[in-house]
């Protein structure tokens, strides 16, 4: 795996495609880990947050939580993030 760059460059193409799909939607869609509660709409919250070795919790609320849960999680396991759809 190519440390310099590869992560990186992975990443910050998950972390586009992750707010875009998210902007989709007209539901909350929040991504918990640890303590950490971040709106993944925002790029830079994602920027500051997201790593591959970590496992995350996405909470959905809204409307459209149903087709939102489905998109993301497919995205999600697209990049190889370890994300767990909490069902509330």
């Amino acid at each position: 795996m190519n440390i310099d760059g590869g992560i990186v460059m992975s990443n910050n193409t998950a972390i586009v495609e992750i707010a875009q799909t998210a902007s989709k939607f007209r539901s909350s869609i929040v991504l918990q880990t640890e303590n950490k509660y971040i709106d993944v709409k925002s790029i830079l919250g994602l920027f500051t947050t997201l790593l591959n070795n970590h496992q995350y919790e996405l909470h959905v609320h809204g409307p459209d939580a149903d087709e939102a849960k489905a998109a993301m999680a497919e995205v999600f396991a697209k990049h190889n993030l370890n994300v767990t759809v909490v069902e509330e």
